[in-house]
């Protein structure tokens, strides 16, 4: 299943074996659809974030055809003015079910391409999924606030919704740092994007006012962490800070207070941001808490209503797996992963003066 040299990496001792890290690449893999596709699971919807999030996995695990493949579908599923929709139809690109566009949905492509890129070494590829990155970016970037934060989405209608998320915003900061980076190695600066991603930056470190309240919600916890904004001591004081609401030892990470709901994304994530902060054994320790949520074929549940001892929803999603195998990449040295979500190497924008 997976390529000779990767599968080791995928080994982590009370987390995944080498039979058990191939059996998750192939459940993966197998609900992907021919065109590339890879919607949460068969019969649910595409949305582009998880599309790329599972593709990182896959190449992660060596599986650079299909995780090309689910770029390209991107490429040739791109709407006119650098965005997809928010969610297709069993990825079904004849079948949105969600007209309005995600700005860090479309932001995430370029992530997931500078990451197949350092996977792989491929300048054709590269070459081809440049435009698509360029105009994704410049669509995101046109919901820029003064303040430096992005507004969340444009409605069907084309309206624009000002409003900003702090995960969402965290997430196009990695995403903008990915894209910067690739335009580096094209060698077609983009000094705009540099001024927007400092503007960025700086909002999500020091201007919490400029998002929307969603404190309740673990991601608003880590992902500044995640998306490389926050480091450091503030990295630290911010993850000491929400341990005790979120984390439910033994279980994992809980999605949203006061819910007794713990998931196994945000566990996964917050492994990873665990990793970032340079402390290896939290991370591994909040993986190894997450495999009560492994199914027989390989694939993680959702979520766990530990009150009820219940999984829930009823669902197996890619997307789940692809964070888990992410986060296993990069504690496993993947240096491909290791530069995408550690950042060594990743341009850093331009600080503002002021505000």
């Amino acid at each position: 299943m997976t390529s000779p040299g990767r599968t080791e990496r995928l080994v982590l001792p009370g987390v995944l074996t080498a039979e058990q890290a191939e059996r998750t690449v192939a459940g993966i893999a197998a609900l992907q659809r021919g065109d590339g596709a890879i919607p949460w699971f068969r019969g649910h919807h595409l949305d582009p974030w998880d599309h790329v999030e599972a593709a990182m996995a896959l190449d992660a695990a060596g599986e650079h055809a299909r995780a090309e493949a689910a770029y390209l579908w991107l490429a040739e599923h791109q709407n006119d003015d650098g965005s997809w929709y928010a969610a297709y139809a069993d990825g079904d690109a004849a079948r949105p079910t969600d007209l309005g566009k995600e700005t860090n949905f479309c932001a995430y492509v370029a992530v997931g391409v500078w990451h197949h890129y350092l996977a792989t070494g491929d300048d054709t590829f590269a070459d081809r999924m440049w435009p698509v990155v360029h105009a994704a970016v410049e669509f995101v970037l046109e919901l820029q606030q003064p303040g430096g934060q992005i507004g969340w989405k444009r409605e069907a209608d084309g309206a624009p919704v000002t409003d900003a998320l702090l995960t969402g915003c965290s997430s196009i900061h990695q995403a903008l740092r990915c894209a910067l980076a690739l335009a580096e190695h094209r060698e077609e600066p983009q000094p705009d994007w540099e001024l927007a991603l400092g503007w960025l930056g700086h909002a999500v470190r020091h201007h919490p006012e400029r998002f929307l309240d969603k404190d309740r919600y673990s991601m608003d916890w880590y992902y500044p962490v995640l998306g490389g904004a926050v480091t450091g001591a503030a990295a630290k004081e911010r993850i000491e800070s929400g341990w005790d609401r979120f984390v439910v030892p033994g279980l994992g990470v809980r999605c949203v207070l006061p819910n007794p709901w713990v998931t196994g994304g945000e566990s996964a994530e917050l492994a990873l941001a665990l990793w970032v902060m340079g402390e290896s054994d939290r991370a591994l320790e909040i993986l190894r808490w997450m495999q009560h949520l492994r199914a027989e074929d390989g694939l993680y549940w959702t979520g766990y209503v530990f009150e009820d001892e219940a999984f829930w929803p009823e669902e197996l999603t890619s997307w789940t797996a692809g964070s888990l195998l992410l986060a296993v990449a990069a504690l496993g040295g993947d240096e491909a992963t290791v530069a995408v979500f550690g950042g060594e190497g990743l341009p850093a924008g331009l600080e503002p003066d002021c505000c």
